[in-house]
C-alpha cells in the first residue's frame, strides 16, 4: 500500500504534467478540390484522424466511401469525374512542360472551384439557408486559392491539406516566406537541392519563373471571366498539413504553421490475395513490382517504351507484377498483369526486390516505408524531384522515361538488384522515416484542434503576409540605400568638382 505522503506527490507529479484541454467536438466542412485518387487518399487519411477523435466531418467529393458515424459524404462525382487512366500522350502534351504545366493547372483547379461552388448543398451553405453550423473548413490548393472562398464567405478558421511536396508557387501566399532557391529545390525543379552555380541560376529563375506565370494566368482569367472568389479577399489557411518529410524532402526552413504528415495514408498491411501471393513467394529469385499509379493508363504509353520494357523484363531473372490495363502482347512468361494490385500490402513483404515506380508521393512513402529500393520513370509534377530525393538517399536510380531502352532499362534494374547498397540504404531510410515522436494522424488531431483552441491561431502565422512582395524582398529599403549612396556620391563629386576649380 502506498502512504498518503506518496499518493499527495504522485497526484502532484501528474498535474506538472504537460497536456492540453481536448478541444469540443467540432463541425467541419471538407471540400476534395481536386479528383485524383491519390490527392484523395491523403484528404481522406485526415479526414478519418479527425472523425475517429469524435469530429463531425460533412466532405464535398467525387470518391464516395460511404457515410458512417460523424461522417457524411457529398457526392460531387457528376460534376467532377475521377481522374483516373489517362492517355499518357495527353498528359505529355498538355502538362509535360513547365510552361504547359503552369498555365493549365490554373484553369483546371478554378474550374474544380466552379463545380464544387455551383453544388446545389453548397449553394444552401454559402447562402446560409442550412441549419448547419461549421467551425472548420479542410481543403486543397495546387494552384489557385478559390479554393479559400467557402471559409471566406462562413467566417471560420481554414486548413489546407498538400497531398503533394510543399508547392513552391503558393508557399508566399500560403505562409508568407518564399524558400531560398539557392538551398531548396523548386517543386518542378526536378532535384532535391541546387549543387552547382549552373543549378542555383536555374532553379532562381524556375522560381520567378512559375510565379510570375501563374500570376498572369489568373490574371488573365479574372479579367475575362471573372468569379465571385475574384472579389473578395480571401482567408489564409491557419494550419498547412503537407505530405512531406525529411526522407523526400530537403531539410529546410519552415514556419510553425507548416505541419509535414508525410505517409499519413499508410495503412497496416492485410493479407494479400492467394494468387498474387503464390506468384510472390514462388519467386526463389525475387518479385519486381511495376506501376505507373492511378492516374496513368500504362496501356496508352508509346509502344517503343512498351516494348522496352517487355524485352527487358523478360530477361531478369526475378518474377514481375505489372500494374497494367487490358490484355498485354507479348507478355513475358515472368510476368502477371493486373488493372489493380494491393500495392501497400505487396511492398511491405519481404520477397520484393524492387518497386520501379513514376515516383508519386504516395508509392514513395510506401516504398520507403517497406524499405524496398527504387527505380524512378518520372513523369511530371513533384514525380522528378520525389525520386532525386530517393537517389539522394542512395536507395534510388532516376531515368527520363521518354529514352528509355530496352539496354539502359535493363542494367538499371540488374544495378539495383544486384547491388546490396541500394536495399541497406533503403532500410536506413525506412528507419528514419518511421522514427518520429508523433504519429501523422496524432500530428493532425493536435495541430487542428490547437487552431479551434486557440480561435484560429492566427499568432502563427507570420508577419511576412503582411508584406508587399517589395517589402518582403526588400526592394523599397534598398531603393532608399541606393538613393542615399547616390545622393552621398553626388555631393561628393561636385564637392571635389567645386575644391578643384578654386585649386
Amino acid at each position: 500500500m502506498l502512504s498518503s505522503a506518496a499518493v499527495l506527490t504522485a497526484f502532484c507529479a501528474w498535474l506538472a504534467l504537460p497536456r492540453w484541454t481536448p478541444a469540443g467536438a467540432a463541425n467541419i466542412l471538407a471540400v476534395e478540390t481536386i479528383p485524383s485518387k491519390s490527392h484523395w487518399n491523403v484528404m481522406r487519411a485526415v479526414l478519418q484522424a479527425l472523425t475517429d477523435r469524435g469530429h463531425t466531418v460533412t466532405v464535398f467529393t467525387p470518391f464516395l466511401d460511404g457515410h458512417r458515424h460523424g461522417y457524411t459524404v457529398v457526392d460531387l462525382s457528376d460534376k467532377m469525374g475521377q481522374r483516373l487512366d489517362l492517355n499518357a500522350t495527353f498528359l505529355i502534351e498538355n502538362f509535360g512542360t513547365t510552361r504547359n504545366f503552369m498555365m493549365n493547372i490554373m484553369p483546371v483547379t478554378r474550374s474544380y472551384c466552379d463545380m464544387v461552388y455551383e453544388h446545389r448543398q453548397m449553394a444552401d451553405i454559402l447562402n446560409e439557408t442550412t441549419e448547419q453550423k461549421f467551425n472548420l473548413v479542410i481543403t486543397e490548393a495546387l494552384a489557385s486559392e478559390c479554393v479559400a472562398y467557402t471559409a471566406t464567405v462562413l467566417q471560420v478558421p481554414m486548413v489546407y491539406v498538400v497531398p503533394s511536396p510543399i508547392i513552391t508557387y503558393l508557399e508566399r501566399s500560403m505562409t508568407g516566406h518564399v524558400p531560398n532557391p539557392a538551398a531548396t529545390g523548386h517543386l518542378l525543379f526536378g532535384r532535391f537541392a541546387p549543387e552547382t552555380f549552373a543549378e542555383r541560376f536555374a532553379n532562381l529563375v524556375l522560381t520567378v519563373y512559375c510565379s510570375t506565370l501563374m500570376w498572369y494566368t489568373e490574371w488573365q482569367l479574372r479579367r475575362a471571366d471573372p468569379r465571385p472568389y475574384d472579389i473578395v479577399d480571401l482567408v489564409r489557411p491557419s494550419i498547412i498539413f503537407t505530405n512531406t518529410h525529411v526522407i523526400t524532402e530537403s531539410t529546410r526552413s519552415l514556419t510553425p504553421d507548416l505541419v509535414q504528415i508525410g505517409g499519413i495514408h499508410l495503412t497496416p498491411s492485410k493479407p494479400i490475395p492467394k494468387d498474387i501471393l503464390e506468384f510472390i513467394e514462388d519467386a526463389p529469385n525475387g518479385v519486381i513490382y511495376f506501376t505507373y499509379g492511378s492516374v496513368v493508363s500504362m496501356s496508352s504509353l508509346p509502344e517503343n517504351i512498351l516494348g522496352a520494357f517487355r524485352k527487358a523484363l523478360a530477361r531478369v531473372p526475378q518474377k514481375v507484377l505489372w500494374k497494367y490495363e487490358g490484355e498485354m502482347a507479348d507478355k513475358p512468361k515472368n510476368v502477371m498483369t493486373r488493372k489493380w494490385f494491393p500495392q501497400r500490402d505487396i511492398l511491405l513483404h519481404t520477397n520484393v526486390k524492387l518497386f520501379i515506380s513514376h515516383g508519386g508521393i504516395s508509392g514513395v512513402y510506401e516504398a520507403v516505408d517497406g524499405g524496398v529500393p527504387v527505380l524512378g520513370l518520372p513523369f511530371y509534377y513533384d514525380q522528378p524531384r520525389n525520386i532525386d530525393n530517393l537517389v539522394n538517399a542512395g536507395m534510388a536510380i532516376s531515368m527520363d522515361l521518354l529514352s528509355v531502352t530496352e539496354e539502359t532499362f535493363l542494367n538499371a534494374i540488374l544495378e539495383i538488384v544486384n547491388n546490396d547498397r541500394y536495399q541497406k540504404n533503403a532500410k536506413i531510410a525506412s528507419e528514419r522515416f518511421k522514427d518520429r515522436p508523433m504519429s501523422p494522424a496524432e500530428l493532425v488531431v493536435y495541430w487542428t484542434e490547437y487552431l479551434l483552441r486557440h480561435n484560429g491561431a492566427l499568432h502563427l502565422k507570420s508577419h511576412a503576409q503582411n508584406l508587399a512582395w517589395y517589402q518582403y524582398l526588400l526592394v523599397d529599403v534598398l531603393s532608399a540605400f541606393l538613393f542615399i549612396a547616390l545622393v552621398f556620391l553626388f555631393i561628393i563629386y561636385y564637392g571635389l568638382k567645386l575644391i578643384y576649380k578654386y585649386i
